[in-house]
């Protein structure tokens, strides 16, 4: 087998219920983003364009779709002699009818065999539901210069939201001295991203004793990462600077399309010099009617607009009817938003249609509204 000096593990397997209808039947990093993309297509490229060629994703809840669609390793450039993206589900039962991960760490504690075919000296340990651009071979670069057992990308938020997060205190040096999960009162404002680098041997022994322990919580943030501090482990924090979006709640997925509305947003999916890679869907060019109108707003392949759009973001085979109105609004992949409907500060789920002049959603609301099934129209 082949030796890897770092290989990647993609945790994947989150059920993502704050995403509500939208995860019901797909995985939360199968979940569309951006017009064309999926959420996992961002870890996925990000490890293609940092040399990382064995990737394993740790899939679990609703994986059908997650699994047949990672498989192909060729999208991302994975799928060369010696390279691949392996779908790894749970093997070990946690009660008596349901196979799943009791934890982040039991996720890796699972494929231990997978990891040590490789014979890697580092492992990559992923969140699979971020939105962001990272050259991990950096990251390495400065584990591997602070002789570091791990190291933790951070990235800096305002303080007044740090007690959402899992923070690091770190001293001048970058050394973690304090973790903290969500305090009330938070130290710092670095805030850990769900990104980690081990070095293997520790990380290997470290899971095998977890494995053993009943009150465990088998999580990296809640056991093996206080552990490590605990013993006197050398940690340090590995500082992001650029665009990192949690998608997790509606609001937020919403925000994150959002804002590729911004001519000069941060994560740039036009950049040639790291591209996202993503399924080659073959469909029709877009189609802008004569009475259309479009202010600020991101449209794919495939879309066909006869009415109003604006600042909205429009996912591949979009549809906008005569004298329809779409505003501050997602439409995912193949919705429909039929003749002289209106559609305001809301997102619209893969396929679903809005009916002949139904009004959903409203530009007071404070929260995004999610529309996952069929409105019908006005008679």
């Amino acid at each position: 087998m082949k030796k890897n000096n770092m290989l990647a593990m993609i945790l994947a397997g989150g059920r993502g219920s704050r995403l509500h209808d939208l995860t019901n039947k797909v995985a939360k990093p199968a979940v569309s983003y951006g017009g064309k993309y999926r959420i996992v297509d961002f870890p996925l490229s990000n490890c293609a364009n940092s040399g990382i060629d064995i990737v394993g994703v740790l899939t679990q809840y609703e994986s059908i779709l997650l699994n047949s669609y990672v498989a192909a390793g060729g999208r991302w450039g994975l799928d060369a002699k010696d390279s691949g993206v392996f779908v790894l589900p749970p093997r070990e039962k946690a009660d008596a009818n349901l196979d799943v991960y009791r934890g982040t760490a039991d996720a890796i504690s699972q494929n231990i065999d997978f990891i040590d075919a490789y014979e890697p000296e580092y492992v990559l340990i992923l969140s699979g539901d971020h939105i962001y651009k990272m050259d991990y071979a950096d990251m390495l670069s400065e584990h591997i210069e602070n002789n570091a057992d791990a190291t933790i990308a951070v990235i800096e938020v305002p303080i007044k939201e740090a007690s959402r997060f899992g923070i690091m205190n770190t001293n001048e040096t970058g050394r973690i001295v304090e973790f903290e999960e969500k305090p009330s009162v938070p130290k710092s404002n670095l805030a850990s991203m769900g990104i980690y680098i081990f070095t293997w041997k520790l990380l290997r022994q470290m899971l095998v004793e977890d494995m053993e322990k009943e009150d465990s919580n088998h999580d990296f943030g809640k056991d093996i990462i206080p552990a490590l501090l605990n013993n006197g482990g050398n940690l340090f924090a590995y500082k992001f600077k650029g665009y990192w979006k949690d998608v997790g709640t509606i609001d937020s997925l919403w925000e994150a399309n959002m804002d590729l509305l911004d001519g000069n947003n941060e994560l740039d999916l036009g950049d040639s010099s790291w591209k996202i890679y993503t399924e080659d869907i073959t469909t029709l060019p877009q189609y802008i009617g004569a009475n259309a109108k479009i202010k600020r707003a991101y449209i794919t392949q495939g879309c066909v607009i006869n009415g109003e759009v604006k600042n909205s973001v429009l996912f591949t085979g979009a549809k906008v009817g005569n004298g329809a109105k779409v505003l501050d609004t997602v439409l995912m992949p193949n919705s429909v938003v039929e003749d002289g409907a209106v559609v305001n500060r809301a997102l619209i789920a893969d396929g679903v249609k809005i009916g002949k002049g139904a009004i959903v959603g409203s530009a007071d609301s404070e929260n995004i509204l999610l529309v996952a099934a069929d409105i019908k129209g006005v008679e």
